[in-house]
């Protein structure tokens, strides 16, 4: 039985089946080499064909199977009840009674029996060879009818079974389907419909209102309202206009929109949704590789104890039925899977991607908490709220101009809050030479024959320009940077920025859910950070970090405490890395943050961190809530199945019903973070400033 789970089985992946027969992966069941040796992953573009030889995809092995299985299980439960209805209706007519219950026997037998004659013919020892042993048994005994309920009650639990564990699979399939098949491709000669297979990068294709995009693009005409909700999880629809970037799978809601290309198949934010799930689903905890390695013990040893109850005085055939039945563990081998399965499915309902599932497990550890400061407690979208120079004769214009003219080829956030002020008001950069970033820090570049830099103080400082004495006590939350010409200070411009809506809150909920400590590093000066830090609750603040600062920041508490960093994924990398377990927040359409960081947020919601937390504790509790269940629920069985208390027929349904209440126990988790889904709001918006 435990092969169905092929969560449990390093060896057995849930694949779709393309028409020629073969697993959709490269592999079949048994680990053999699929026959047309393609990759047969279905193709996101086309989410109803093998992604290489374009072979037709069913709705799934798991899927397929247990329709089988429903059949043979309806049509044997049809002859059992025929049987008995025969022998109450008709007594004499003991033949055809007799008759319908040994065609119901073997009908509800043959699928269990074929699986565990299969599985030794391949040298594998599972479960299944218990239950079909149990069958056996109850067919020599010549009760065709017990043999009948008792592979019935089998037969449903194996299709439970089949279907639970092809959950992950299906979730995959729905995210599939999110894209669409064809596109309205714009050309010269006008609006054409082709196959997503056929796109390729920058074409130009037409979304009209109430589709989904087919890949990620860039709108090039048009605005509307996206509903990003099946990668964010965020309900709330988000306008688009020119310039912004749409991803696949997301719907378009009010407006026409011409998209330009620059994604497509996986490569698209939601292709590598799809390949994170896939990639959490296959691992497994410390605690299943236990069960794993000694799972190999279990039949034989059920084996022997079913003989020894055999000879045991007063022993009964009954008895060794009911053992066989009760002693498959189907609520042990189902407590991981079920569990992993809801909580997955839970997090990526509110755009939390899981890498790995030991990386869920780790979560509910965490005790610290440090956050990055821009993009991360703020929303990292800098404003210039002062130009003040200080040199005689520079006005502010002056000011800006020079600084401009640098920072147009940077993309650090003062550099595009340059950008937009200078748009604004008109005025254009001049061209510089020899331009050099240095990361943290700022920029250097020859101006007019001058030597130009724009950056922060200790910079500036350590490459020796003399700062002059600016009480800047009246305006600590902003973030400054200087400008100095030829060494000689022109004047300094300020930046504001703002604290997100939901910050405070999601800090206070990770101390009242254990969290012990909640730090900030941050590239901005102290003032700022202090400022920020007060507003926030923030229990240790560190500023004016560079990355390796915040790198070695984190290796030092990591020394005391369990360590989650959260930042952006992007200037972050190296601390994101760093810590037990990197969070990178707004992933959606950032290479860099999904594979920077072991959890990937799609939003930029900090509600998720405490979220996380909580459903890993919750995940863990499940589990070993069904564990012991299952544990106690086969022990208890089998003592009472070798002292004759319990019957083939009791052991049976009992088995099914194990099966549903650690299932419904596991589904539990999928409505964990509902209240997140239904509140897109966040506290009232607090104001600050800040730099990294």
């Amino acid at each position: 039985m435990a092969d169905e789970l092929k969560m449990e089985n390093p060896a057995v992946e849930s694949q779709d089946i393309c028409a020629c027969g073969h697993d959709h992966h490269g592999h079949d069941h048994h680990g053999h080499e699929c026959g047309c040796g393609h990759d047969h992953d279905a193709d996101p573009n086309e989410p109803t064909r093998c992604i290489s030889c374009g072979a037709p995809i069913g709705e799934g092995v798991g899927h397929n199977r247990s329709m089988g299985r429903a059949s043979f299980a309806f049509v044997g439960g049809f002859l059992i009840v025929n049987s008995y209805l025969l022998a109450l209706l008709f007594p004499d007519e003991v033949f055809a009674s007799e008759l319908s219950a040994a065609l119901g026997a073997v009908t509800l037998a043959l699928p269990i029996v074929v699986t565990a004659i299969r599985d030794l013919i391949e040298g594998r020892v599972y479960m299944n060879e218990l239950v079909a042993l149990a069958i056996l048994a109850a067919f020599a005994s010549g009760d065709f009818r017990t043999a009948g309920i008792v592979a019935f009650f089998l037969l449903v639990t194996i299709i439970i079974e089949s279907h639970t564990a092809s959950g992950a699979q299906r979730s995959i399939e729905e995210l599939i389907r999110l894209t669409p098949r064809t596109a309205h491709k714009i050309a010269e000669g006008g609006e054409t419909e082709v196959s997503v297979s056929e796109l390729a990068l920058d074409d130009i294709i037409s979304v009209r209102p109430g589709e989904n995009f087919p890949v990620d693009g860039v709108i090039v005409r048009g605005e509307s309202a996206v509903n990003q909700a099946s990668i964010t999880g965020e309900s709330m629809p988000e306008d688009k206009n020119a310039g912004d970037e749409v991803y696949a799978g997301t719907l378009n809601i009010s407006g026409s929109l011409e998209v330009r290309v620059t994604r497509l198949g996986k490569d698209t934010t939601l292709g590598k949704v799809e390949q994170m799930i896939r990639s959490a689903e296959r691992n497994k905890t410390p605690f299943v590789r236990i069960i794993d390695r000694y799972a190999g013990y279990y039949t034989p040893t059920i084996l022997m104890l079913a003989i020894i109850t055999w000879w045991l005085p007063g022993g009964s055939m009954d008895r060794v039925i009911s053992l066989l039945v009760i002693s498959c563990p189907c609520a042990v081998v189902l407590a991981t899977p079920t569990t992993i399965v809801a909580a997955v499915a839970a997090a990526a309902r509110l755009g939390v991607l899981i890498k790995n599932i030991n990386h869920l497990e780790l979560a509910g550890k965490i005790r610290t908490v440090v956050f990055d400061k821009t993009g991360t407690l703020t929303e990292g979208e800098l404003s210039v709220a002062r130009l003040n120079p200080v040199a005689e004769g520079v006005e502010p214009a002056e000011l800006l101009l020079t600084a401009i003219s640098l920072e147009a080829h940077s993309n650090h956030p003062t550099a595009q809050a340059l950008q937009r002020l200078a748009a604004e008001v008109g005025i254009p950069a001049k061209p510089v030479s020899g331009f050099q970033e240095v990361p943290g820090k700022g920029v250097i570049a020859m101006l007019d024959g001058k030597r130009v830099l724009v950056g922060r103080a200790a910079w500036l400082e350590s490459v020796g320009v003399t700062l002059p004495a600016i009480d800047l006590k009246e305006h600590d939350s902003m973030s400054v940077v200087y400008v100095a010409v030829d060494d000689k200070v022109n004047g300094w411009i300020g930046f504001k920025d703002r604290i997100r809506p939901e910050a405070a809150a999601a800090i206070n909920e990770l101390k009242s859910i254990g969290v012990t400590r909640c730090a900030m590093v941050t590239g901005d000066r102290g003032s700022v950070a202090v400022s920020i830090a007060s507003q926030l609750s923030i229990d240790d603040v560190r500023s004016d970090c560079l990355p390796e600062t915040k790198v070695a920041y984190v290796e030092e508490v990591k020394k005391s405490s369990t360590v989650a960093v959260v930042g952006d994924g992007v200037n972050d990398a190296p601390a994101l890395a760093a810590g037990d377990l990197g969070i990178a927040m707004g992933a959606i359409g950032s290479d860099i943050a999904i594979n920077s960081a072991s959890i990937a947020l799609m939003t930029n919601d900090l509600r998720r961190v405490p979220f996380l937390i909580v459903l890993s504790r919750k995940t863990s509790a499940i589990m070993y809530q069904n564990l012991a269940f299952g544990l106690i629920f086969v022990l208890c069985g089998i003592v009472l199945s070798v002292f004759g208390r319990m019957n083939p027929i009791a052991a049976a349904a009992l088995h099914t019903v194990s099966t549903l209440i650690v299932i419904f126990n596991s589904a539990r988790l999928v409505r964990t973070g509902e209240d997140l889904t239904m509140d897109n709001g966040g506290a009232a918006v607090q104001k600050t400033g800040g730099e990294e």
